[in-house]
């Protein structure tokens, strides 16, 4: 579940109000912020001068729709903005009154409302979770009981989601029957043991409150935790006149695919369900920094049991350190707590320092972009910490990309063996750096400077600096790793885990199951690689501590020896069909008939342009060498209209396109393969057959007609490869002109070979001038396709011509 990515917290201090803060305070106190902004305190523009540019430039580069941002000084909210759209296609402005959900920061409220009772003696973190909850039993060889302690610090055992209302299922299952759910799974980890973050700990944290309350725990919350602070635009449930202002987030995926994200509620709501705004966070903030004092002047919660929750539980070298729900953690030599949280499509961080009484909230409505929030809410501590010091007050310079010739000349495998490797790959003008054998987020790459030094910085992360040096590839202070060549994998590879291939799950979240150097591996929750070791043929175990650490893939197989579903931690994954083929063709049905299309497309008139345009000279590729091969299938039924387009087989390019083909050609040969052509120029009127028999939501699959496609400029081309022995065609993840993700040309599903191949073919035209189209990996468009006009005449017509 994506609720977890505990931002790298700060959070709370005090100290008594200094003449300037209560001259400012009685203008404007934290009680009474509202309005879409609040402008910089005097004391706090040098600031905020640096970081709005230092924003505006992290949305455009990571393509965040919306963020909003509020620094509280101690009981002032001293800047709160939105940058981008909250919802973009109303174009409605982010604001600091927009609502975001805000995924894990949730778990902080669960958790108060828990520590609330603690101080009342009515609970006692440290007996058996039994003691509250006399049916929760799920099963436990170990002995030592779960206690809450253990479950609000992640030291339970329990596994990360549970069977029913987990992260994945839109079925918005209650909590009564989530938590019940749970009696059907077994520990992973001895309680006390080891650090292992559970979402479906806290939901059973916040059912405690429920049963022992005898309310709705969303009810329960706010009358106990949230009303109490003033958050009267937060909530633990969609209240319509909360949700009304809710932005539209955005998932995405690391091949290209966006859509809108889902908002469907979960049944383990208590670890993260919470909707708010940067204003209820900043009350939340102060009233921390305010040792648990209210606006009102009541108590929420005790100084000493804030001591507690910000006071480390357990040991946990190397890795994240929990409080009582708070991530504990030194921050450029100042305490800092706090919380991040992430939940399709929104990514929050709220940060505290509690010894220097400022603190930070950060959303964004893109998937997994909490290292974006967590570096803006760094930046923005770290920027006021240096004003109150005195010290200049300046962002961090911008990174750059990665130029084309240095990324193709750097990217490759370095390392001695796989558990060791670093994969780089280079596609559409971004670097990446991935383990070989997964253990975490594909990360992105860019340039610090004139020279080759390198940092990561993306949506995954930032900061881990990187060389490529003569020596090899060098991570930090690591001894550099050497380039080595990645022979052409086995066929044989794969076989072991046939059956198991493919993509489960649901449509708002796929688990991508593939092969890679013999092992099989996955891709879980859009962002995460993970190796899977066998324990027998139809369970796996999670390799490294990622999200399901020390969790199994449990796969059940049909008589035919093909997996159904596979079971990760509690949840159950749903084998998804491959839409569309059959026979190795992809076909829809065209929105109109062909023959009406074709009608209507000769009729028509393609674009009209202007210019200095290239006198058109195509030249037939078979010609050019008869070891050149053609599957023309738009001359046959076999493509994804089932209906023939073309009178002829026939392929033609502009010269250089063409001769730059050749080359790609020739080198192949010597490795064995050979061009397969399904389509080079393309009249224009097919395109526009094309466009209008598509539906709308795979028109990314075929050009708009109304600005010509690079096919009609006779600088396209569709092909594969065959091999020159067999004279087979060489099979690839997914198949020529299939509409969907399999498609990508970084698509991470299918066996080793079949990407192998995939990168062969592509790097073999890149190196002759030549980008791969960013949805078909078939697909390759040359360098100077803008220099020449969009064409309409037939086969039959070029030779005339």
């Amino acid at each position: 579940m994506k609720i977890d990515p505990l931002s790298s917290a700060a959070k709370i201090a005090c100290r008594f109000l200094t003449p300037l803060f209560l001259s400012c305070a009685l203008v404007s106190p934290l009680f009474a912020q509202s309005g879409p902004a609040v402008e910089p305190r005097k004391d706090y523009s040098e600031v905020v001068a640096a970081l709005r540019p230092f924003i505006e430039r992290e949305l455009a580069q990571k393509n965040i729709p919306a963020l909003s941002i509020a620094i509280v000084d101690d009981q002032q909210v001293v800047w709160a903005q939105g940058f981008g759209m909250a919802d973009p296609k109303a174009k409605t402005q982010a604001t600091a009154e927009t609502v975001y959900r805000i995924g894990s920061v949730s778990k902080l409220f669960t958790d108060i409302g828990i520590m609330q009772l603690v101080e009342k003696g009515e609970i006692n973190l440290d007996a058996p979770i039994t003691s509250y909850l006399p049916d929760f039993r799920p099963k436990n060889p170990f002995g030592t009981p779960i206690t809450l302690r253990q479950m609000m610090s992640h030291r339970s055992g329990l596994l990360r989601e549970p069977p029913y209302g987990n992260y994945f299922e839109p079925d918005e299952t209650s909590l009564t029957k989530t938590v019940a759910s749970l009696n059907d799974t077994e520990l992973v980890y001895a309680p006390n043991t080891h650090t292992k973050y559970s979402n479906a700990a806290i939901g059973t944290v916040g059912y405690v409150l429920e049963k022992h309350s005898g309310e709705p725990f969303a009810k329960y919350l706010k009358k106990s935790v949230l009303d109490p602070m003033g958050m009267d635009h937060s909530s633990f449930e969609p209240d319509p006149k909360i949700v009304a202002n809710l932005a539209k987030a955005e998932m995405w995926t690391y091949d290209g695919l966006s859509f809108q994200a889902p908002t469907f509620e979960l049944g383990m709501a208590p670890a993260g369900c919470m909707y708010s705004t940067v204003y209820d966070l900043s009350k939340f903030l102060s009233v921390l920094m305010a040792q648990g004092k209210t606006p009102s002047g009541g108590n929420l919660i005790q100084p000493a049991t804030l001591a507690e929750m910000w006071k480390p539980q357990f040991p946990n070298p190397g890795g994240r350190v929990f409080g009582l729900g708070f991530v504990v953690r030194p921050f450029e030599g100042h305490r800092l707590v706090g919380h991040g949280g992430a939940i399709y499509g929104f990514a929050t961080t709220l940060d505290l320092l509690p010894d220097d009484k400022v603190g930070v909230v950060v959303f964004a409505t893109r998937d997994s972009a909490n290292a974006v929030t967590d570096r803006i809410g760094a930046e923005a501590l770290r920027l006021t910490l240096a004003s109150r010091a005195g010290k200049p007050v300046a962002a961090p310079p911008a990174t750059l990309p990665v130029p084309p010739d240095f990324g193709r000349k750097v990217a490759g495998r370095y390392g001695t063996g796989p558990d060791q490797s670093i994969d780089l790959t280079y596609l559409e003008g971004r670097l990446y750096m991935l383990p070989t054998q997964g253990g975490g987020n594909k990360l992105e790459l860019r340039k610090t400077g004139d020279g080759d030094d390198l940092i990561v910085d993306g949506l995954g992360g930032y900061g881990q600096k990187v060389k490529v040096t003569s020596e090899g590839l060098q991570i930090g202070d690591s001894k550099p790793r050497q380039k080595i060549n990645v022979p052409m994998p086995s066929a044989n590879a794969a076989q072991k885990f046939k059956g198991l291939l493919g993509e489960y799950g649901w449509d708002h979240d796929i688990l991508y199951v593939f092969e890679k150097d013999g092992v099989l591996q996955c891709l879980i929750e859009w962002m995460e690689f993970d190796a899977l070791d066998p324990v027998s043929d139809n369970v796996f175990k999670f390799r490294g501590a990622g999200l399901y650490d020390g969790e199994r893939a449990i796969f059940t197989r049909d008589a035919s020896g093909n997996a159904t579903q596979v079971q990760v931690s509690g949840a159950v994954f749903k084998r998804r069909a491959i839409g569309g083929v059959s026979g190795g063709i992809f076909r829809i049905t065209p929105l109109k008939a062909i023959d009406q299309l074709r009608t209507e497309a000769r009729a028509a008139q393609p674009p009209a342009e202007s210019g200095d345009l290239r006198k058109p000279n195509l030249v037939e590729l078979v010609k050019l060498d008869p070891t050149i091969k053609l599957d023309i299938r738009y001359a046959t039924t076999n493509n994804f209209l089932s209906t023939p387009i073309y009178s002829e087989p026939r392929a033609f390019m502009q010269r250089p396109a063409a001769e730059a083909l050749l080359r790609a050609h020739k080198k192949l040969k010597e490795m064995g393969y050979g061009l397969l052509i399904h389509d080079a120029y393309r009249p224009w009127y097919v395109t526009k057959i094309f466009w209008d028999a598509t539906p709308d939501d795979k028109k990314i699959f075929v050009a708009d007609p109304s600005q010509g496609s690079r096919h009609n400029r006779g600088c396209a081309v569709d092909l594969s490869l065959y091999d020159l022995k067999t004279g087979q065609p060489i099979e690839m993840v997914g198949v020529y002109d299939e509409m969907s993700e399999r498609s990508y040309p970084s698509y991470p599903g299918g066996t080793s070979l079949q990407r192998w191949h995939r990168e062969l073919l592509r790097h073999a035209m890149e190196d002759e001038g030549f980008l791969v189209y960013s949805y078909e990996w078939w697909h390759f468009d040359y360098k100077d396709f803008q220099k020449y006009p969009v064409l309409n005449i037939r086969f039959d017509q070029i030779a005339s011509k």
